[in-house]
């Protein structure tokens, strides 16, 4: 298993460590992903059309943020008989390593015409503090 990249590589663009698990050996495909930074937050969209906000399962687990779906095949008896079928959901999983200038409390996540937005917000900035010392 590779492991996951921390969040700053992939603003430099170095994909090489990315986690692409599959499910139990079920064909698996990388979800492409965009990545966009403000003045006060991340924001990780992944391309997943054809879902529902219920199949998705974004976790954060010890600094790593975890994207998934994991497709459940049904077994169902047709009297349709198709001829072609090119439209099949494949499970898929993301990982990327949190810096400690996300706000893992406060992810979230939105999921519109095909793209799931989670949004990572940065830690707000302590400003330095003056300290007084007394001469002994």
């Amino acid at each position: 298993m590779a492991h996951p990249i921390h969040f700053t590589q992939l603003l430099d663009g170095i994909f090489g460590n990315e986690t692409d698990l599959n499910f139990y050996n079920k064909p698996s495909r990388k979800a492409s992903v965009n990545i966009k930074e403000t003045a006060d937050l991340y924001e990780v969209q992944v391309a997943a059309p054809g879902l529902k906000k219920e199949d998705f399962k974004i976790e954060v687990d010890k600094n790593v943020l975890t994207v998934s779906f994991e497709h459940q095949e049904e077994a169902k008896e047709s009297a349709e008989k198709w001829l072609r079928q090119e439209f099949k959901m494949q499970s898929f999983l993301r990982s990327f390593t949190l810096t400690d200038s996300i706000d893992a409390e406060a992810i979230g996540a939105t999921y519109d015409n095909g793209i799931l937005s989670v949004r990572l917000p940065k830690k707000e900035k302590e400003a330095p503090k003056t300290v007084s010392i007394s001469v002994q």
